[in-house]
């Protein structure tokens, strides 16, 4: 499976600011990245470094006054194996590597620490992928997927009461559930076709069976059609573009065809 990516962002800045950008896809085992190329418009500093848990890479720019423009086109060559996450085993925590267990801790969006009452009347008697997929179900089947219902400082628990929201918002849920009955989850910034509407999409990645495993608790994406961007606690780490200081949003594009 091959995806054709192609990303337009335009930003207007009134002072030199600093911003730290994440858009490109993944250099990853299960992931080519075929013929990337990235366009910014004239900044004062460039400089990639690692992304969180050496995915994928960021860029610090430091920009002048007026309009950022980015461009980035790229063709991802999908390569995964794909599990059955329902059947995984989980593994006990005392028995976890340690680079997994920040995520079993709350995080910023992910208050992980108040689902425990509910996690455990809702499906205490699961273990390890059973939980996982009935967690994934549960949030299909109650959930409303409604654009605007939710805002950058949106967290888990505000999703849970209002029962709505987008991507961002169910994965947060996902991994705050999974979380709370002690699976380690992260957040993942990915490209995926089918999402509705066109945009960067998230979702979550649980640690089963000594490794990560994708889960859209939206169900716009398959695993197998995904190429991760980034993966971080919460959406705090892997915003596509982090401003310190005022911008202004002019124009954001995103497609991703199956090639």
């Amino acid at each position: 499976m091959a995806l054709t990516i192609e990303t337009w962002l335009a930003y207007d800045f009134s002072v030199p600011t600093d911003c730290l950008l994440q858009i490109e896809a993944a250099m990853l085992p299960d992931q080519r990245v075929i013929a990337p190329a990235i366009g910014i418009s004239d900044v004062a500093h460039f400089a990639r470094m690692p992304g969180h848990d050496e995915t994928g890479e960021r860029i610090w720019l430091r920009v002048n006054p007026g309009r950022l423009e980015v461009d980035y086109h790229a063709v991802v060559e999908i390569n995964r194996l794909v599990a059955n996450v329902g059947a995984l085993p989980g593994t006990d925590p005392h028995l976890l590597p340690g680079e997994v267990i920040d995520y079993l801790m709350p995080s910023r969006f992910c208050p992980s620490d108040l689902f425990g009452t509910f996690v455990q009347t809702e499906f205490g008697t699961l273990t390890g992928g059973r939980c996982v997929a009935a967690m994934r179900d549960w949030i299909a089947e109650h959930f409303t997927y409604t654009p605007g219902a939710s805002n950058a400082s949106t967290s888990a628990a505000d999703s849970f009461l209002t029962r709505q929201g987008v991507c961002r918002d169910y994965a947060h849920v996902l991994v705050s559930m999974a979380r709370a009955a002690a699976i380690p989850a992260r957040y993942a910034s990915v490209y995926a076709p089918d999402v509705d509407p066109p945009d960067f999409h998230a979702v979550a990645e649980v640690y089963l069976a000594g490794d990560w495993h994708l889960v859209d608790a939206t169900g716009m994406a398959e695993p197998a059609e995904i190429a991760r961007i980034g993966v971080g606690r919460d959406a705090a780490d892997i915003a596509f573009l982090s401003s310190f200081g005022w911008a202004e949003l002019v124009n954001q594009q995103v497609r991703v065809t199956r090639s």
